[in-house]
This record gives structure tokens, sequence and C-alpha cells, in this order.
């Protein structure tokens, strides 16, 4: 998730982390365990990304409570770096591959800015993000709602077509952030070669890696530790008996010992958490939350379900009063714990609405499956184009981003955000499903699956989804209307407090 203004980066810590980086990496791994340097790089990047916000405050065009969010979670992001290294969580590898490739090559570099800069002078707009690919549709667990349908079959995409999408996006895009899926990572297997042949050979990039937590044995902990260029997020669905009903027995007691075992090995590690409407309070208490940061977590990825997938239902979405509930829950969490925590829908003020598609204007990213299917997001599953097909013809992933069906979805987000729309629901699949539903009928993506037509056929999932997204609209456009177009702020005002709960209940029931 690309934070717009997250880590604003001082330009005197630019040249220490530049310094820091070119130094032998024994001395390299020596300066930065040092607590004097660590504490002087937190304490500078704080005070200049408060000293951004009051700049921001003078400007007539900024919403102040867009900034607000957009600094908050910049300070959780410095909150989590700080934590680990405090901690001394990270193995020597992980020293280097943060410092160098996390923070230097995508925080102050922005990847390569050469070839950002030839995308923009190309195309007039800036070039993807990152790309999420899901090499493999193999899985050993058979969760309830999958949103990929996983199972133990093994369509994939050959390694050899992976790595030539990730060289490639490297080359023409300047990425070095990758978004890795399934099925299950761990589980995927193509011409001898799996995942960690993948991290060694792109040393110069980072890779987030959705996992289930399973599959990462202590031989996999050990090469990641070598590695020190990924982050993997393994899946709760909150205590042990949610988690086990859903993923099946046993499984959250294996996830809690994969902690143990990434940080014996000191090896980072996040959570990802899918948000349905009958564990919504679960993972959002104070409990599971001091439970995940005490195990060592790094930060938390909210995910609301998405009815599509395996066995989809509108019934598993958290209602319109959860989700309210949750906007206001998890800036709480954010705010008070320092705890990274972004939710790829209801966080939209910090990336400029919808990222899909490419993005329409300061960088968004693509999904590509196991089958070559290319889609706007993984919660889009509607694709106008193979990568198998591109590379066939000759094209490259620049033609991708030039797909009529692509152009169309970044010129909606792009008219969305001109006309000042709410960015706490700026999703058009689930918040205005009737809007993409034209864009489909109009350019005739393929489905990716016998779900996705279900989806498209049936009136009563847009009829559902449409009534969803105004009972969500009702509750939250008064906040959108108060706090984020209407109120002023001064330079020297404070980050505005959180709006008092307007619901009924701890979940608006």
């Amino acid at each position: 998730m690309r934070v717009q203004a997250g880590v604003a980066i001082p330009q005197a810590v630019q040249e220490l982390i530049t310094n820091l980086t070119l130094a032998p990496n024994s001395q390299l791994v020596k300066m930065v365990k040092t607590p004097f340097v660590r504490r002087m790089i937190v304490r500078e990047t704080e005070k200049y990304m408060y000293a951004r916000l009051r700049e921001t405050r003078l400007n007539p065009d900024a919403q102040p409570s867009v900034e607000d969010d957009r600094t908050i979670m910049g300070l959780a992001i410095i909150e989590a770096f700080s934590r680990v290294l405090t901690r001394g969580a990270l193995s020597d590898a992980y020293l280097r591959g943060m410092l160098q490739t996390l923070i230097k090559t995508l925080f102050i570099d922005r990847g390569d800015p050469q070839a950002k800069v030839k995308f923009q002078e190309a195309f007039g707009r800036a070039a993807p993000s990152f790309l999420l690919l899901a090499p493999g549709k193999a899985c050993n667990l058979r969760c309830a709602g999958c949103y990929a349908d996983a199972d133990g079959q093994r369509p994939c995409l050959e390694w050899s077509l992976v790595d030539r999408m990730i060289g490639e996006a490297k080359e023409l895009w300047g990425e070095r952030f990758f978004v890795i899926s399934g099925g299950e990572p761990y589980a995927y297997r193509s011409e001898g070669q799996g995942m960690m042949e993948l991290f060694q050979k792109h040393q110069d990039s980072f890779f987030l890696v959705y996992t289930n937590g399973t599959l990462v044995t202590d031989e996999v902990s050990r090469r990641l530790a070598e590695s020190g260029n990924v982050l993997n997020c393994l899946s709760l669905e909150g205590f042990r008996e949610r988690t086990d009903a859903r993923r099946g027995a046993g499984v959250y007691d294996r996830v809690l010992a994969t902690m143990d075992r990434l940080a014996r090995d000191k090896v980072p590690f996040g959570v990802s958490l899918t948000a349905a409407r009958d564990n919504v309070e679960e993972i959002l208490s104070d409990e599971f939350v001091d439970l995940v940061i005490g195990k060592g977590a790094l930060l938390a990825f909210l995910f609301q379900y998405m009815p599509i997938g395996r066995a989809f239902s509108l019934e598993l979405m958290p209602t319109p009063q959860q989700r309210a509930w949750m906007w206001r829950r998890s800036w709480e969490i954010i705010r008070e714990k320092r705890f990274f925590m972004p939710d790829f829908w209801n966080h939209g003020t910090c990336v400029e609405g919808c990222i899909s598609a490419g993005g329409h204007g300061n960088g968004g990213y693509f999904y590509v499956d196991w089958s070559g299917a290319i889609t706007p997001c993984v919660f889009m599953p509607y694709s106008p184009v193979n990568i198998r097909d591109v590379y066939a013809r000759g094209q490259t992933l620049n033609d991708i981003w030039q797909e009529p069906f692509f152009q169309a979805v970044r010129q909606w987000q792009y008219d969305y955000m001109q006309a000042g729309r709410s960015t706490l629901a700026p999703c058009p699949s689930r918040d205005h499903h009737d809007e993409l539903e034209r864009l489909l009928l109009q350019f005739e993506p393929e489905p990716t699956d016998a779900n996705a037509v279900e989806a498209l056929l049936d009136p009563a999932y847009t009829e559902g989804l449409v009534a969803y997204s105004r009972a969500f609209a009702a509750l939250t456009d008064p906040i959108w209307e108060e706090r984020y177009v209407r109120r002023q702020a001064g330079p020297d005002d404070p980050i505005a407090p959180l709006p008092e709960p307007a619901l009924e209940g701890q979940a608006g029931k």
C-alpha cells in the first residue's frame, strides 16, 4: 500500500542513509545497531514529517484531515522500523536489506528514477508502483471464502515468466517493490525453482508475501534470514477458534509457531487479517492487536472480505455499520499504539482513492494470476489480456498499461478524484459496483473463473452491493463532508481528534 505522504525523510537523514549504504557491510550493520544513530534517524524524520504537515496547512488546496491521515500513517511506519531495530529483531542481511533496498531504494530514490521519468514522459502519468503476482494456485489449505478459490491443483506461471515480468517491471517502470500472493506462495514450484530462488535473484528489490504461514519451515526461515529482502504477512482470522474455523484445525498454533521461528532467526513479519461479519470486533480488539505486536509483528494489513472466489456471499461482508466502526477503530489503533495497520478500503485518504489498473496519477498496481490473466485488482476478477499473449505478440508491460479497459478504470479514478468524491469509499467494485458494471459491459473483459461469471450474470449481486454502498455512504458521507471537505486548519493547529462514534454498539449492531 503506497502512502502518498508516508515516510517523508529529511535531506540530512537521506544523506546519512546514503552514506551508510556505501559503507562495508560489517561497518554498516554496526552503525545501524548503534542506539544514537537509530534514535537520531527516527527523531529527525518525525520532526521533518510534522514540519511538512505544517507546510501543507498553508496550501489552500490541501485538505487538512487528509494530510493528518497521511502523517499519522507515516509515523506508524517509522515506529514499526524503530520497534524492530530496538528489539534487535533483524538479521544482518535484513539490516542491509531494510536500509539499502527498502529505505534508500524505495523511500528515498523511489525505485529507478530514470525509468520512472521515461515512463512519465511517454505516457503522461506516473508508472505503476508495484506488481502483485500470484504465480501459483496451489495451496495446502481449503479456507472458507478464499478469494482465489485455491486448492491442491497446480496451475501456475512458469518461473522464467515470473522472472521476466519482474525484470521488465524494473526496467520499464523503475519498480523495486513486488507483492506475492496465491494460492500459497511457498507451495509454488516451476522449472525446478520456487519463491526463494526468485528472492535471491532479485536482491535489488523488496518483496511483500501473503502466506498462510504453514509452509515456512526452519529451512525457509533460515534462507529468508540470509536473503534479507522479504516481508511475510501471515494470515489470521482472530484467535484460535475463529482462525481454525475458517482455515482448518490446528492452523492457528502452526502460524504462531511460524512467528516464533521467524523471530528466532531475526526475520521480520507482519500479519494479514480478513475482516468478515463474524470477526470484526475480535481482530480489532486490544487483546488481539496486543498479541500480534507482542509476537513481533511489524504491521498488520486489513482486508475486508470481498464477495468473490469460493462460495462467495454478500452476507460474509462486514455490515455497513461494522465497516464505519472499523474506520474509526483502525485509526484509533494506529494513533494510540503507533501500529501500522492499513485498510485497503477505509484508508483511501492515504493513497488518493483507488490504485488499481496501474493507478490514476501517483502510482498503483496490476494483478497477474497463475493463468496469466491480468486484472486491475486482485478483487476485480475481470481480465482484458493475458501475459502469455502479450509476450507472444512481442509486446511488453507497457502495452498492458495501454489496454482500453485499464485506461477506462484509470479515467474513472481520475474523474472520481477531480469531482471531490469520498475517498472513505473509493472502491469501484465494492462502493460503486453499478459504475464498474457499466465498464464491464462496455469493454467485456474476460471473467477469470466461474465465480466471476456467476457474479456478473446475477442481478441480485449488483443490487446487493449497490444497496450496501448506499447504506455505507449514508453513515460516512457526513464524516467526509465535515472532517475532510469543510475543515480548515492553520499551520500550528494540532492533528484533529477522531470523531465521536455515531453508531450504537461497538459494531453498530
